[in-house]
């Protein structure tokens, strides 16, 4: 276990005295095959928290990290750690309103960002900050050009991102209850709320997982793929870093190169999402060969059948469940269960023991029995401080117990593990039976002429009812409400049938740290509207 005293400097003093000992393992390969030996690392690390020194960043500062999955994330993390400042993650989705959003509500004094990449000129979607509202955000640097040529916004001129050794060396300040990281939470909601953590959680979770999912095997190679912004890519390489597993960077997602990474370099290794998968066995399926775990959550609706159909064949895959509040890869399901189960959200936690969970009946306020479906708690180490600057949004989510109440619906199964369903506003009460949308969309999505299908609950005369949303597989030939509504009768509950079903090209979506997300509010709003106008007619 390398963070000895739960911090990110016993982390990587850790790693370079492996190093020494004779473990030749690099801490991180680049996108172009470049080795990053424990001892280089450490080298950037500490030229980078000169240099982070050098511009004014002391402890508690928060400084806004606005990257793609480069060493330079890494190098910004660790030297934060050392010196005390706080990393603010920013999606490189986001656009400028969110940018916004996020450097206000952490107070960020620096955000560092990429110049451009294939998609998006960064320094342009800065400029059209609204720098009034930011009296905190005081220094700009870019990473991957000379920033003297890029024109001074608000005033601040734009620093380029060069640690230098010759920079000197800056105090150690960070310690095991120091802040280190804030996430966005991952809900659809326009403002994110701002998770805090400190370097122990972090220590502890990283260690927890390398042991509990075997990143300390000495064969072990991850590969970081989804992006650090969110706990999704971060918390795994943070664990692969604690068991002393080489972690291989993509900078962006490319199925191609992520296929070939994983061929060339015997990745045993990868978390990301069921659509991931998915790519990857329909191009190729040897890219599983050497595969000891494949953990995923699910984000696309419509796939539960083509996964369990690839972990038939062999692929150990595995679902989990994890939150910003509460980090990624807080448990996974194991790989001894049956296929069904183990492709569940929710498993066994990578803290054992101490983490502790509990299910309650949000309608009696009493806690559930065993396979009783109810609202997730949680308490472990690994929790988070609380919500920046957000005192009251903490105090509704932290009961007097330091249980951490999630809104997501499961149950606790009778061997020490739980299994996680969907978040609390998408489960529906149907007269007065707790349902799962997913039984109304997997019966719908039987019809040939659906690709995919969502279900939303609405009231209507006091009583809730189901609403399905379809997407067509041939936009020549739609579907048919009245067909769909007669298999749905002749299959289902009828207080699980429809009320209507609509046709529309796309689900509204939004950006998170993991990929694109369904925004269920909006559905629902467009289902009271559908309906209202049907009543009317």
């Amino acid at each position: 276990m390398v963070f000895t005293d739960y911090t990110f400097d016993s982390a990587l003093a850790n790693r370079v005295v492996s190093e020494k000992a004779g473990d030749r393992r690099p801490i991180f390969v680049t996108q172009n095959g470049t080795e990053i030996t424990p001892t280089k690392f450490e080298e950037k690390v500490s030229a980078t928290a000169a240099w982070l020194d050098a511009h004014g960043i002391v402890c508690g500062d928060r400084v806004a990290v606005w990257l793609p999955n480069k060493l330079e994330w890494m190098m910004l993390l660790f030297a934060c750690a050392r010196i005390g400042a706080i990393v603010a993650a920013v999606n490189t989705r986001y656009r400028t309103a969110e940018l916004q959003h996020i450097l206000k509500s952490s107070g960020a004094k620096m955000l560092i960002f990429e110049g451009r990449d294939g998609y998006t000129d960064f320094h342009t979607l800065i400029s059209k900050l609204d720098f009034s509202v930011l009296p905190e955000l005081e220094k700009l640097a870019c990473v991957d050009m000379d920033g003297a040529s890029l024109p001074p916004l608000n005033n601040i001129e734009i620093n380029t991102f060069s640690p230098d050794a010759s920079l000197g060396t800056s105090q150690v300040a960070g310690t095991a209850d120091t802040p280190i990281l804030l996430f966005t939470t991952s809900g659809t909601t326009n403002a994110p709320k701002l998770v805090m953590h400190n370097q122990r959680a972090v220590g502890i979770h990283a260690n927890d997982c390398a042991k509990a999912l075997g990143f300390d095997d000495d064969d072990a190679r991850f590969l970081a793929v989804m992006p650090f912004c969110g706990v999704f890519g971060l918390n795994p390489t943070l664990a692969a870093i604690a068991g002393g597993a080489p972690v291989y960077l993509n900078t962006q997602f490319e199925i191609e190169l992520l296929i070939r990474t994983v061929k060339d370099n015997a990745i045993t290794h990868l978390f990301g999402s069921d659509e991931m998968y998915q790519q990857i066995w329909q191009r190729d399926k040897d890219a599983f060969a050497h595969a000891q775990i494949c953990g995923f959550a699910s984000f696309t609706p419509g796939l539960e059948e083509k996964l369990r159909q690839i972990a038939a064949k062999g692929v150990p895959l595995a679902g989990l469940y994890g939150a910003s509040e509460l980090f990624a890869i807080f448990s996974t399901q194991p790989l001894t269960l049956p296929i069904e189960q183990r492709l569940q959200g929710g498993g066994l936690p990578a803290g054992g023991a101490s983490a502790e969970i509990r299910v309650r009946n949000t309608e009696t306020g009493k806690l559930c029995a065993v396979n009783e479906v109810g609202v997730l708690e949680f308490r472990a180490p690994t929790n988070f401080i609380g919500y920046y600057r957000n005192e009251e949004a903490t105090s509704k989510s932290i009961d007097e117990d330091g249980y951490f109440h999630s809104s997501d619906v499961g149950y606790l199964r009778d061997d020490g593990t739980f299994v996680y369903l969907a978040r609390n506003g998408d489960f529906l009460r149907l007269s007065g039976f707790l349902t799962d949308p997913k039984e109304i969309e997997e019966v719908i999505e039987q019809n040939e002429s659906v690709e995919k299908c969502q279900v939303v609950g609405i009231e209507v005369d006091g009583k809730t009812r189901p609403v399905a949303f379809v997407i067509s597989s041939d936009p020549d030939q739609p579907p048919q409400e009245a067909e769909l509504m007669a298999t749905a009768k002749a299959t289902l509950a009828h207080y699980k049938v429809p009320l209507h079903v609509i046709v529309i090209e796309a689900f509204p979506t939004t950006e998170s740290a993991n990929g694109l997300k369904i925004q269920k509010a909006k559905l629902r709003d467009q289902a009271v509207s559908y309906s209202k106008s049907n009543l009317t007619q």
